[in-house]
C-alpha cells in the first residue's frame, strides 16, 4: 500500500489494520483492494496517486470551505465554535435561537489565536469563540452575520451524563422476553401487545421491575417468514404483527368467529408461521380500516389523521415505500433497487403520482402504525399504572436492512456497497456478516446526525431503557464489501455519536445499555461509563483467562450493568450442559470433526468450573444440592437452574435479566448466527408454558424467590 493511500485511509477513518477478539487474537493488515474499494464508496477518488492525493487536499481543505460546520455538539458548560471566513470579512453578530424560535442573549467571547491557510490564492481565517452563559440541555440554532448575508447551524448541548432513575440505588431484576416467543391461549400464534400487558401484570406481582424486549420494529410486508427482528425495514416504526386484532375498535366479535379455524390452525404448529399469521392479521386489518373509512366524522378517524400529520415525512416514505413495494413485487425481483429508477427515489414525481392513485392503500400502512402504536402506549400506560421502576427495556438494532424504507427514504447517508459484520470474538470464532446498512460518517454529519437522531429517539418512545446493539459502533463499524469477504473498521465520530446519546437520554427520561460483547476499543467502556450508559454482562462472558477460566464471582460483576445468563443468540442453560449447541453447529458443517472434539473438551472444564462457581457462591437450593461433578451420559443437574440465577441475582449489577426459556428448561437456541430459516428456525420458537400458567408453575415460582433471596 502506498504511503498516500495510507493517510488517505487515516484521514477518512477506515482502519488499514486491526486485531480481533478471539480466543487465540490475530492481527490483521487490510488489504489494499479492501481500502480502495470502501474510499470509493464514501466517494474518493482513488484509481490514481495524484487522485489519492487530490482527495487528501479534498479532506484537508474541506472545514475551510464553509463558515460553520453543519453541527457543533457540546457538553454543557463547554460550548464553543469555530467560524471560518475570508481574512477580509468580519461577523457583525452572533444569534441563538431555541428550538421554539425564541431568541436568546448570549455573550460570544473569542478564543485562541486565529489560523490562517490559503486556498486558490484567497486567504482564509479561522476563529474559535466560546459561549459563556450556560445553556439548558437540549438543541438550538446558532448564526452569524456577515454584512447582509447570515449563516445557520445546529447547535447540540448534552448533558455529561445519560439518564437514571432517581434512588436507582437497589439492585432490580426482570425478565428478557422475546415477544413473538409469548405463547397464550388468547393470542393468534404469536405474542402481542395484550400479551405484553399481561407481562406487565406479572412483573407487577412477582416484584420485577423491568421486560427487556426484542425489537419491535417494522418487518418486510411482503415476506413475512424474513422474520429476523434484527433485519428490520424501519427501525423508526412497530410490526404490525404485535398487533391484537381483538383490541381494534372496528374489529367484531363474529369477526373472530370467522377466523377460528384459522387461528386454531395457526396455534397448533410447531413453529411460529409467520406468513400465515401475518397474512391473518392484514386481512382482519383491512377490514376494520374500511370500517373507519365508512365514518370519516367519527373522533377515531380523526385521531388517525391527527396521528399522520404528527409523524410527517417519516411515515409518509415508510407507507408509500410499502405500498409501492406491495405493487412492485408481482412483477420485479430484487427489492427496491431492481425498481424503474423513477421509483427509487421517494421524492420524485413518479412516487407522488404513485402515491396520489394509491392514497387509500398507501394510508392503510399509516393506519396499521397508527394502531400498533396506540396499543403499545396502552402497554406503557400499564407499566406506570402498575408502577415498575424502568419498564420496557427495548432494543435498537445496529443496522437496517439494505432493501428497506429506511435506506430508500435515506439512500445518501449509508455506505452504498458494504454492510455491517464483525470481526471473529470468543462467540462467533468465524466473525459475522450482517449485511446490515451502515451509515457513512461524513454524510451523517452533514445531515446533523438527523438519521441517527430519529432512530434513537422512536426507540426511547414507551422505554424506560434502552439497549443499543453492538454499541461499538458509535466508535466503529465493521463494514465488508458486498462482493467480498474481508472487511475493515470504518470510524465515525465518537465524540458526537456519544454526546448526541447522551443528549437523547436525557430529553426522554431513558436509560442506555451498550451491548458490548465481541471486539471492544481499549478505553472504550470507560467513555461510555463517564456518560453513565450501562454495559450488558453476560454470565457465558464474565470468565477470567480471556474465557478460558473460571467464572468470576458475583461480586466483581460490573455494578453499572444489565447482567443475564446468555442472549438469544447464546445456547440456553440447558443446551450448554449437553453441549447440544457443539452437535448442532457441527451437524449444520459449521465446525469441522477436530473443532468438535475440541469443543466438548473445553465443555467439559468449563460445566466443573460453573459447579465450582455455585459452590464458591453458595447458591444451591436448600433442598437440592449439588450431588456430583454430573459428567457426561448423566442427567441435568436438578436445582442447578435456580443455582445459576441465584449466582446472577447475587452480583453486583444493577439490574439481572431472566430468561424464562432457562426456567422452562427449554434446550434449543431462538437464533443460530450465521444460518437462516433453511437450516434452523430461528425465530419460530414459542416458549413452551402459556403465559397464563407462568405464575404459578413451580419451576417458576422457585426460580423468582432464588432470584428475591439475592435481590
Amino acid at each position: 500500500m502506498s504511503e498516500a493511500l495510507n493517510r488517505l485511509a487515516q484521514k477518512a477513518g477506515i482502519a488499514t489494520h486491526f486485531s480481533d477478539a478471539g480466543l487465540n487474537r490475530k492481527n490483521y493488515e487490510v488489504e489494499e483492494n479492501v481500502i480502495r474499494f470502501i474510499l470509493k464508496d464514501l466517494g474518493y477518488c482513488v484509481d490514481t496517486e495524484e487522485q489519492i492525493e487530490e482527495s487528501i487536499i479534498q479532506i484537508d481543505e474541506q472545514r475551510w470551505q464553509t463558515p460553520l460546520e453543519s453541527i457543533y455538539v457540546r457538553t454543557e458548560n463547554n460550548i464553543f465554535f469555530d467560524v471560518v471566513l475570508p481574512a477580509s470579512e468580519k461577523i457583525e453578530s452572533f444569534m441563538l435561537f431555541d428550538e421554539e424560535n425564541n431568541k436568546i442573549e448570549i455573550n460570544v467571547v473569542q478564543e485562541g489565536e486565529a489560523e490562517y491557510k490559503v486556498i486558490s490564492d484567497k486567504e482564509y481565517c479561522r476563529q474559535s469563540y466560546r459561549i459563556s452563559e450556560i445553556l439548558k440541555i437540549g438543541y438550538y440554532v446558532l448564526a452569524i452575520r456577515i454584512a447582509d448575508k447570515i449563516y445557520r447551524t445546529k447547535l447540540a448541548v448534552a448533558p455529561h451524563h445519560g439518564f437514571e432513575q432517581e434512588g436507582f440505588e437497589e439492585r432490580v431484576w426482570g425478565y428478557a422476553i422475546q415477544l413473538y416467543s409469548v405463547n397464550s391461549k388468547r393470542n393468534w400464534g404469536v405474542g402481542d401487545f395484550t400479551d405484553l400487558c399481561c407481562l406487565v401484570d406479572m412483573a407487577s406481582q412477582s416484584g420485577a421491575s423491568i421486560i427487556g424486549l426484542n425489537p419491535l420494529n417494522t418487518l418486510a410486508h411482503d415476506y413475512p417468514e424474513n422474520a429476523s427482528p434484527y433485519q428490520s425495514i424501519s427501525r423508526l416504526y412497530l410490526n404490525p404483527i404485535y398487533i391484537d386484532i381483538e383490541q381494534v375498535p372496528e374489529f367484531l366479535p363474529t369477526d373472530r368467529a370467522a377466523v377460528a379455524a384459522e387461528i386454531s390452525d395457526i396455534k397448533n404448529q410447531e413453529f411460529i408461521n409467520y406468513d400465515k399469521i401475518y397474512r391473518l392479521k392484514i386481512r382482519c386489518l383491512e377490514l376494520c380500516y374500511e370500517r373507519i373509512l365508512q365514518n370519516k366524522r367519527a373522533k377515531r378517524y380523526a385521531e388517525f389523521m391527527d396521528f399522520c400529520i404528527k409523524e410527517g415525512r417519516e411515515l409518509d416514505n415508510l407507507a408509500s415505500f410499502q405500498a409501492i413495494y406491495e405493487e412492485q413485487t408481482r412483477k420485479v425481483w430484487g427489492g427496491w433497487m431492481a425498481w424503474p429508477e423513477e421509483l427509487r427515489t421517494p421524492e420524485s414525481g413518479a412516487v407522488e403520482d404513485f402515491v396520489r392513485q394509491h392514497r387509500q392503500r398507501v394510508d392503510f400502512f399509516k393506519f396499521m402504525q397508527y394502531e400498533a402504536c396506540r396499543q403499545f402506549a396502552a402497554a406503557q400506560s400499564r407499566v406506570k399504572e402498575k408502577g415498575l421502576k424502568i419498564g420496557f427495556y427495548r432494543d435498537l438494532a445496529v443496522g437496517v436492512g439494505k432493501d428497506s424504507a429506511e435506506f430508500w427514504s435515506n439512500k445518501e447517508v449509508f455506505i452504498p456497497h458494504v454492510g455491517a459484520g464483525a470481526p471473529p470474538d470468543a462467540f462467533f470464532p468465524c466473525g459475522q456478516k450482517w449485511g446490515l446498512g451502515c451509515f457513512s460518517p461524513r454524510e451523517l454529519k452533514e445531515r446533523q446526525y438527523e438519521p441517527f437522531i430519529n432512530v434513537i429517539r422512536a426507540n426511547m418512545k414507551n422505554a424506560g431503557a434502552i439497549r443499543m446493539d453492538h454499541v461499538m459502533s458509535l466508535m466503529r463499524l465493521f463494514v465488508i464489501p458486498d462482493d467480498g469477504s474481508k472487511g475493515t473498521y470504518v470510524y465515525y465520530n465518537f465524540e458526537d455519536m456519544l454526546n448526541l446519546l447522551t443528549l437523547e437520554s436525557y430529553l426522554n427520561q431513558c436509560m442506555v445499555v451498550g451491548e458490548s460483547i465481541g471486539n471492544v476499543p481499549d478505553g472504550f467502556l470507560e467513555a461510555l461509563r463517564a456518560h453513565n450508559i450501562y454495559s450488558l454482562s453476560v454470565l457465558w462472558a464474565e470468565r477470567s483467562d480471556a474465557g478460558w477460566g473460571g467464572f468470576i464471582a458475583p461480586q466483581h460483576y460490573p455494578s453499572a450493568a444489565v447482567t443475564s445468563v446468555g442472549t438469544h443468540d447464546m445456547p440456553p442453560l440447558k443446551m450448554w450442559w449437553f453441549g447440544y449447541d457443539i452437535e448442532l453447529s457441527y451437524s449444520l458443517g459449521m465446525m469441522s470433526t477436530e473443532d468438535k472434539i475440541r469443543s466438548y473438551h473445553k465443555r467439559e472444564a468449563d460445566r466443573k468450573h460453573l459447579l465450582d462457581s455455585l459452590d464458591a457462591a453458595q447458591v444451591w437450593p436448600q433442598d437440592c444440592k449439588r450431588q456430583g461433578d454430573y459428567i457426561y451420559g448423566e442427567s441435568y443437574p436438578e436445582g442447578m437452574v435456580e443455582a445459576v440465577h441465584a449466582y446472577m441475582a447475587k452480583s453486583s449489577s444493577k439490574i439481572f435479566l431472566l430468561q424464562l426459556e432457562d426456567v422452562f428448561e427449554v434446550a434449543e437456541q431462538q437464533n443460530l448466527p450465521g444460518t437462516d430459516i433453511d437450516r434452523y428456525p430461528n425465530w419460530r420458537r414459542r416458549l413452551p408454558i402459556p403465559l397464563e400458567d407462568i405464575p404459578t408453575n413451580e419451576k417458576y415460582i422457585r426460580n423468582i424467590e432464588a432470584i428475591k433471596r439475592e435481590r
